[in-house]
This record gives C-alpha cells, sequence and structure tokens, in this order.
C-alpha cells in the first residue's frame, strides 16, 4: 500500500510530458495506477473478508510518534476500491472528453491522479496527523480541479469557494483531532478509538468539544448545511471532475470520517443532535432545489448535497443496522451518480449544452444511454431491483426498529421519507429534462435535438457504473457478508438486519413504495406549477458572499490606515515597535551581570572606529552612490573581522552578499535621483536620530545581556566533532548547514525562491518584460562579421553607420547591443578573460565547501558574481548569452534537489535528510571521497544562482525599459 501511494505521487510528474508526447491518450497511463491498486484491494478481499486487517507502517517522525500507517479493514477496503475503481474509470472516460484538446490537460491528468493518491491515502492511513495533511491536500487539489477554465471568471470564484470553505473546515477539525491526540496519547485512528471509553473518563466536556470541531470538517467537506453551497458552484469545473470528486471520491472523505469515527463517537453527547438535524433538513433542502434547476449538472449537483444529507443521517445513527445500510448506501451512490455525471458529460461534448430547456428527443436517438440513465436514478431512488433500493430498504428498518430507543430514530426516520420522495422526484426531472420529448405551450411536440452518436469508448464508463448497481442488488447476500465486519463493530442488536433484494412485505418495502409514488405527484406538480424562486430568505451563500464583502472592506481600511506609500512611516513603525517590545523586556526583566572585554583581537582596534566613521559619514552623505558605498564599508568591515575571528566561511560570504547587494542598490539608483533630497527632503531628523540611537542602544543591551545569559554547555563546542564523525567533513559551517541542520537550510531555501518571486511580481506589475530567454537563440555566440551591426539608440536597435566592408571582432555578444556611448572595451576584455575563471572557482569552492572555506551558498554567490559581471559590461542582453534558461528554472531545480535529498532516505527507511558517506580508490584520481548531502550543496548552489539571475533581470530588464521609455519620451519631446 505504501508503495501504490509512492505511485500515486511519482507517476503524475511525467503525465505533462506525456499528454505533450501523445495527447490525451497519455489518460490510459494514468489509469494504470488506479486499476493496479484496485486490483491489490481486489486481491484483498479473503483476508479482509474473514475479518483480518493488513497493516504497514513506516516511522515519519519517531519523536512525535507519527507514521506514515496504513490500515486495510472493511471501512477501508471498500472505499479504496470506490476512489481507484471509479479513479480508473473516470481517467479512461477523460481520454474521450479531452480528446483532441492539449491546453491544460497536461497538468489537469496529473492533478488528477494526484488527487486520487491523496484519496486512496487518506481512506487507508491509521494516523490522525497524516489524514488531516492528506485532507489539506484534497482542498488544494480539489481547487486546482475546480479551477481548470481559469480563464472564466465563475471558475475561479468556484474554486476559490470551495477551497476556502473545505480548508477552512480543515483546520477546525485539526484542532479537535489535536485535542484528541493529547488526550488519547496516540496518533493511531485504531488506537484512539479502542481507548476512547477511558479518553472520555477523564474530561467528557473537553471530548465533546473535540468531537463537535472534527464534525465541522467532516460536514463542511461533505456539504452539509450551512456549507452545503460550495458543491453546486463547484460544477463550474470540467465534467470528471464533478463525477469523481463530488460523487465518488472528496465528498466522500467527510461521510467516510463520520463512519471511521462512530462506533466510538456516536453515543457522545453532542453528535447525533449535529448528525442527525444538519443530515435531514440537508437532505430537504437540496431535493427542493434540485426541482428548480434547468441545468442537469446543477440538478444532480443539489441531488448529490440531498443524498450526502442522507448518507449522513443514516451513517452517523450509530447502530449496528444502520451502519450496515449506510455503507451499503455509499457504495451504491458512488456508482449511480457517478454513472449521472458522467452522461451529463456526454450529453454535454455531444451537444454544447446541459439546458433541459434545449433538449429534446435524446431518448430515441440514444436509446443506450437514455436506459442506463435510468437505471442509474432508479437506483438513486431506491426502486427495486437496484443496489440503492436494497440500501434504502435496510435503512428504513434499522431506523423503524430503534424509534422506540430514541426520538432521534423518528426524526431520522421521518426525514429519510420525505428526502426519498424528493429524491423520485428530481430523478424524474433529470430524465425527463435529458431524453424526453419536450412540448411547446400549444402541446405541440418539439423538434427533436439533433444527436451525434458519440464514441463508443466515451459511453462505457457511465454504462458499467450504472451497470453495477443492477448487478449488485441482485448479489446482495454477497454485499451483506463483505460489509458485515464494518457493522459488527457496533453493538449487536437481538435480530441483525441483512441486506437482501427481498426481505417480503414489511413496513419498510411499503415506506419505500409509498415514497416513490409520492415522488412521482411531486414531479407532476412541480412541472405544471414550478417552485418559487427562492426557498429561503437567507441563504448560506448570501452569508459567505457577505462575509467576503466585509473581509474586502476591513482589508481596504486597514490598508488605508497603514499603507501611506511612504517607506520612512513603514521602517520607522518596524523600529519603533522593536525598541518598544524589546526595551520592555529589558526593564522588565532581571538579567545577571555580563563580562564586556575591551577588544578580542587587535584587528578589533583597527576595523570599528573605520566602521563607525563611514556609518556617521554615510548619514551626512548628500549623493546616494556615496551613501551606498559608505553603508558598504561597514559591511566590508565585517569582512576583516570575521576573517580574523576564525570565521572564513562568513567572511566569504559576507564579501561576496556586499558585492551582489551593491550592484543591486546600483541598478535601482539608475532611477532615482543622484542627490538626496532632490525631490523629497527628509523630514524630522532629530527624530529619526532619537530613533536610530534608540534601535542602537536596544540591540547593544541586548547583545551583551545575551552573550552572558548562557548557564549550559552550547552544543556549538560538539559541532566540529559532529560534523567529522556524521558529516564527513571539516567545515563546521557547511556540514551544519547541508547535514546538521538540514531542515533550516531547506526552509531558507524556500524563503530566498519566495523573494526572488516576490522581486520580480512587484517590479514586473502589469507585465513581465523580461523576455531575455524566449530571444536568445537570436543573439550570435562568438565573434561575427557583418556590414552593419546593431546598436541601441533612442528609437531602438539601429544598424550603426560603417564603411559597408568593415568587420568587428566583438568581445561580448551583448556588446554588439550597447550604446556607443556606455560602452567600455576595457571592462568587455577582463569580464571575457575572467567569466569562466571565476565560474571555475564557483564550482571549486561548491565541492570543497565540505572540508574548505566555501559551500553551495558561497559558490553560487560567486557564479552570481560572474553573471553580474556580464551583466555590468554587455547589459541585459549580454545576461541571456550567458545564462540561456530562465531563472524559474534553475530555482525549481534547486529546491527539487533539495526535497529528494530529504525524501529518498526515507524510501530506504532512513529519516528525511540521512546523508551517505562514499569512499574509493580511483585509479587516476587516487583515494576519493562524497557525501550525499553534496547533492544538497548542489541544490542550495543552483536557488543562489538562480535568485541573482531573477535579481538582475528583473530590476536590470524593468529599469532598462524605464530608461529606454524616457529617451525616447526626451526624442520625440525634442523633435517636437
Amino acid at each position: 500500500m505504501l508503495l501504490l501511494l509512492c505511485l500515486f505521487a511519482l507517476v503524475p510528474l511525467v503525465l505533462p510530458w506525456l499528454v505533450g508526447l501523445i495527447g490525451a491518450r497519455a489518460f490510459y497511463v494514468a489509469a494504470v495506477v488506479p486499476v493496479v491498486a484496485f486490483g491489490h484491494a481486489l486481491a484483498q478481499a479473503p483476508a479482509v473478508l474473514s475479518g483480518g486487517i493488513l497493516t504497514e507502517s513506516f516511522a515519519w517522525i519517531p519523536a512525535l510518534g507519527i507514521d506514515i500507517s496504513m490500515r486495510l479493514d472493511t471501512l477501508g477496503w471498500v472505499m479504496a476500491l470506490i476512489v481507484t475503481g471509479v479513479g480508473a474509470l473516470v481517467m479512461v472516460y477523460c481520454r474521450w472528453y479531452f480528446d483532441g484538446k492539449r491546453d491544460g490537460v497536461g497538468l489537469f491528468s496529473a492533478v488528477l491522479l494526484a488527487f486520487a493518491g491523496a484519496m486512496y491515502g487518506l481512506v487507508l492511513t491509521d494516523d490522525a496527523i497524516i489524514l488531516v495533511m492528506l485532507w489539506e491536500v484534497t482542498s488544494v487539489l480539489s481547487y486546482l480541479l475546480i479551477g481548470f477554465y481559469h480563464r472564466r471568471g465563475a471558475s475561479r470564484r468556484a474554486a476559490l469557494q470551495a477551497l476556502l470553505v473545505t480548508t477552512l473546515g480543515g483546520l477546525v477539525m485539526f484542532v479537535g483531532v489535536v485535542i484528541v491526540v493529547v488526550q488519547a496519547g496516540t496518533t493511531s485512528i485504531a488506537g484512539i478509538m479502542a481507548s476512547w471509553p477511558d479518553t472520555v473518563a477523564g474530561d467528557p466536556a473537553l471530548l465533546n468539544t473535540a468531537v463537535v470541531l472534527i464534525l465541522v470538517g467532516a460536514l463542511s467537506k461533505s456539504a452539509i448545511f450551512p456549507f452545503h453551497f460550495w458543491l453546486p458552484g463547484a460544477m463550474a469545473a470540467p465534467t470528471p471532475v464533478s463525477a469523481y470528486l463530488h460523487a465518488a471520491a472528496m465528498v466522500k472523505a467527510g461521510i467516510y470520517l463520520i463512519a471511521r469515527l462512530a462506533p466510538a463517537l456516536a453515543l457522545a453527547e453532542p453528535w447525533r443532535p449535529i448528525v442527525i438535524t444538519l443530515g435531514v433538513f440537508t437532505m430537504l433542502l437540496g431535493g427542493l432545489q434540485a426541482l428548480r434547476e434547468n441545468d442537469l449538472k446543477r440538478i444532480l449537483a443539489f441531488g448529490t448535497v440531498s443524498q450526502l444529507g442522507l448518507l449522513t443521517v443514516v451513517i452517523g445513527y450509530g447502530t449496528r443496522d444502520a451502519a450496515l445500510a449506510g455503507l451499503a448506501l455509499l457504495l451504491g451512490h458512488a456508482l449511480f451518480k457517478s454513472s449521472l455525471f458522467l452522461v451529463v458529460g456526454v450529453i454535454d461534448r455531444q451537444l454544447s449544452t446541459r439546458d433541459i430547456t434545449e433538449l429534446s428527443g435524446v431518448a430515441k436517438q440514444a436509446p443506450t444511454l437514455a436506459v442506463f440513465s435510468a437505471i442509474a436514478v432508479a437506483s438513486m431512488a431506491g426502486i427495486i431491483p437496484t443496489l440503492g433500493f436494497v440500501a434504502k430498504e435496510t435503512a428504513l428498518t434499522a431506523l423503524l426498529d430503534d424509534t422506540a430507543n430514541s426520538v432521534w430514530a423518528w426524526v431520522a426516520l421521518v426525514g429519510v421519507v420525505l428526502g426519498t420522495v424528493l429524491t423520485m422526484a428530481y430523478g424524474l426531472r433529470f430524465l425527463w429534462g435529458a431524453f424526453a420529448t419536450k412540448k411547446d405551450a400549444a402541446g405541440k411536440a418539439l423538434p427533436a435535438t439533433e444527436w451525434p452518436d458519440p464514441p463508443i469508448g466515451f459511453l462505457g464508463a457511465p454504462i458499467l457504473l450504472s451497470g453495477l448497481t443492477l448487478v449488485t442488488g441482485f448479489a446482495a447476500p454477497a454485499l451483506d457478508t463483505a460489509l458485515a465486519g464494518y457493522a459488527d463493530l457496533f453493538p449487536a442488536p437481538e435480530h441483525p438486519a441483512h441486506l437482501a433484494l427481498w426481505h417480503g412485505f414489511e413496513p419498510a418495502l411499503w415506506m419505500s413504495l409509498g415514497s416513490i409514488v409520492v415522488g412521482i405527484l411531486v414531479f407532476w406538480a412541480s412541472q405544471r406549477r414550478p417552485l418559487p424562486g427562492r426557498i429561503l430568505p437567507f441563504t448560506a451563500l448570501d452569508a459567505y458572499n457577505g462575509s467576503l464583502r466585509v473581509v474586502a472592506k476591513v482589508s481596504v481600511w486597514t490598508t488605508t490606515l497603514t499603507q501611506r506609500g511612504s517607506l520612512p512611516v513603514y521602517v520607522g513603525t518596524i523600529f519603533v515597535v522593536f525598541v518598544a517590545a524589546e526595551g520592555t523586556a529589558l526593564v522588565a526583566g532581571q538579567f545577571s551581570g555580563a563580562h564586556l572585554d575591551a577588544w578580542q583581537t587587535p584587528m578589533q582596534v583597527i576595523v570599528a572606529p573605520i566602521m563607525i566613521l563611514a556609518g556617521i559619514v554615510a548619514v551626512r552623505a548628500r549623493k546616494r552612490y556615496t551613501g551606498i558605498v559608505l553603508v558598504s564599508v561597514t559591511g566590508l568591515g565585517m569582512v576583516l573581522l570575521f576573517a580574523t575571528s576564525g570565521a572564513p566561511d562568513l567572511a566569504l560570504t559576507q564579501i561576496l552578499v556586499e558585492t551582489v547587494t551593491l550592484v543591486a542598490f546600483a541598478l535601482v539608483l539608475r532611477r532615482i535621483p543622484a542627490r538626496l533630497g532632490d525631490h523629497n527632503a527628509s523630514v524630522a531628523p532629530v527624530w529619526r536620530a532619537v530613533l536610530a540611537i534608540g534601535v542602537g542602544v536596544t540591540m547593544a543591551c541586548i547583545a551583551i545581556i545575551a552573550t552572558g545569559a548562557r548557564v549550559a554547555e552550547p552544543i556549538s563546542d560538539r559541532f566540529p566533532e559532529l560534523a567529522y564523525e556524521l558529516g564527513h567533513g571539516r567545515n563546521v559551517v557547511n556540514v551544519a548547514l547541508v547535514d546538521l541542520r538540514g531542515w533550516d537550510t531547506m526552509g531558507e531555501l524556500s524563503v530566498l525562491i519566495l523573494a526572488a518571486t516576490g522581486v520580480a511580481s512587484l517590479v514586473f506589475v502589469t507585465n513581465r518584460s523580461d523576455t531575455l530567454s524566449q530571444s536568445i537563440s537570436a543573439l550570435p555566440t562568438g565573434a561575427v562579421r557583418t556590414r552593419r551591426p546593431l546598436v541601441e539608440t533612442v528609437d531602438g536597435p539601429q544598424p550603426r553607420r560603417a564603411h559597408p566592408r568593415s568587420t568587428r571582432q566583438a568581445w561580448l555578444v551583448g556588446g554588439q547591443r550597447v550604446r556607443p556611448e556606455n560602452r567600455s572595451i576595457l571592462l568587455e576584455v577582463i569580464v571575457r578573460i575572467l567569466f569562466h575563471t571565476i565560474i571555475v572557482v564557483s564550482i571549486y569552492v561548491l565541492f570543497a565547501g565540505h572540508n574548505l572555506p566555501g559551500g553551495g551558498f558561497a559558490g553560487g554567490l560567486v557564479a552570481g558574481m560572474a553573471l553580474v559581471m556580464r551583466y555590468v559590461a554587455g547589459g541585459p542582453y549580454e545576461l541571456g548569452a550567458a545564462a540561456p534558461t530562465d531563472a524559474g528554472r534553475l530555482l525549481g531545480a534547486g529546491m527539487t534537489l533539495a526535497v529528494a535529498c530529504a525524501i529518498v532516505p526515507m524510501l530506504f527507511g532512513a529519516p528525511p535528510l540521512t546523508s551517505w558517506f562514499i569512499e574509493t580508490e580511483l585509479p587516476v584520481l587516487g583515494h576519493v571521497e562524497f557525501v550525499t548531502s553534496t547533492i544538497f550543496d548542489i541544490g542550495v548552489y543552483l536557488v543562489v544562482i538562480g535568485l541573482v539571475l531573477d535579481v538582475l533581470r528583473s530590476l536590470g530588464a524593468e529599469v532598462d525599459r524605464q530608461t529606454k521609455e524616457a529617451s525616447q519620451h526626451a526624442s520625440r519631446a525634442v523633435k517636437s
């Protein structure tokens, strides 16, 4: 099972490429994984049916007791069959649904298969924390699937609506899960269930609160009132998504969780009032709304809401017979509702409409589709001999038998009967709307809608699913044996019920027949007099939209209040809060004295006054570039202090960071007045000075107290020993970054990527003007011989005026695109000579960093400096020639390597980020040592290069564009 879960995670990575290669036929490959998982689950049937429970476990976070554990019992087995079986059929269906389409289909196929894997893991995991994680993963993936038509506003809104509702419900549920886990002392769901009576005895009020919080998550996921509104909106998704997520998978997650917890929690005080009340209300509300809809998918959507209410009531009721009926209903609903959604997809794909007012006479032209649709509707309404009839009759009997013990049985019974009445009514409305021949106001039959026959493969999935509802109805005794393992988890009644196609003329049969007859009458009445436009004056959707408007207004008010467009105000606010908060802690705290030295090394006596003087002069500088250079003096002073204090790695990194930062500032200064205060003079200099002194004094006090506060031996004293024994390296800094504290470094890489993305997003607010990666192929790659080379002018690239037969040897490719007055031949020669040497040095620094000063971060900065040199000498085109790729690819490749170093060891049973040491003797090289953490360091190297490249292109390209526009504007002004 764990291996299958890995396949669900890995195969989606190749699907986009495969779709680009063979088109929609790639869905056949995607279907292989759920088919294999379905076959595996089917092969375990003998063990599961005999009462066995299959388990697999992998220790993921041993310190927290969190395991990636899988547990296949009867409930998990049924859900696994549904998730993988329906998933495989939907994948095959997608091959025809997306036939001839490629735009976005590759990503869609990958996300759909990943969603199937997340659901597979969710229904089989035995760890409560892993369940919550997969719960949120399904929410995120469903957001991508629902928003597939991302150019449509309705799709984006529906996707966001589903994401907000289900994610917020999942977060509430997480709080409840944490309470239960802490109280039970284990994250194992089976362990929590087994120890529940003893756990409740400890603090029943707290546990009842946890039950309510968990139910909020389950009900929001399964679209139960008041969270029901997101499901009809999600019909903006492609029909295969509706058939899978909203009939067989995602909405079943909440029902599954209720079923999983019901054996232990059904007798909890808040359980039945919440489950039965909201379930019955949802059942009736969804059924009534379905009778008002004219769109076939929305009829099924509100019908699904109604059916989910029915499942919540029956499965959550908490008796042995109700659980047996509920699990049969769960299986039946997955079959008939998926089939009906897929039928709608066929109709929509063939006719480009789902409006029942535009469909007429389809049954005569597509009799097979109409017949199997009728079978699916019959199962949904509970008509013999379908699985729906078997399950519904058993549910009515279970509730009827318990009416003497609980008033909630009466509420549930009446609700289920009324719900089945409405189910029959909207089921007939669906069949009539999709297939019947309509009549006009005069009673004359409308012309038949022209029906192009679909490919036979397109019909296979809905026909098979619909046919299975009939087959399982006749196989009710075998199904009873298969599902009894779950039902037997509840206390056994004196006369336990059994699934069967015929129980004789029992009260449940008459209630079922009566609901069918009344449902037919309700449909007839609704056709003659349609229901009013709105059932309730104020709906949950209105509350959702109102909440969004309130959030938007509050955010606008907050932004208007705090984001005044003044950088000094922002920085000043941060510093004031810092001084106030830390100053209060310093004054209120009790600290022991600190030992202060005048200096530790003679270099401090020399460098410190220079740094102080540079800071003072920088404050008084009137030119911006002078101020930036003076600020850099303080950073270079730190380089000397690090180098003379036994920290060469920090010194190397510091000098590289200072240099790159200086270049970035220089790029920005090109668009800022040269002199400080030319446009916006500094205000309140005295208060600024006071604040600056306060920040400095506060920071100095913190440093003094922090250095004297240690009472225990620091772990860093053992880092040299640990670096050599665990990381097989002598450079403590580098080994700590990529091995001992690899998780911290991975988080820092994520921050770097977010920073690069943020810079690009802020610079390119409207559109990305950096298109170098798309035009590099047009650049020459070496010395060129041309009659009229191009030069950059205020009117764009223009041929240089020269003798027709003149030639020019270019030191740099991009130099030919630079305006003559901006070129420096000396700089081009130096860059041409040093660039490749610096790249080689960066690679040496990368691989030598495990034992010598350097590493991925320093090596990446060295390579970044080489790119900075190319940019300064030849402009953006030279940078494009030096790095002919998108920065995003480097960032993504680096992060992928880092994440792989965390994941791959887990596949071999080792903790994440475990490194291996390899040493061997080679004929030429001699003794060679290699640590796998070097691969992690290579990821750091690529991320840093990508960051530098993205900053250069973002700032440089945008500044170049603005400068060019300003020059062109000035030129036109002079000409006019």
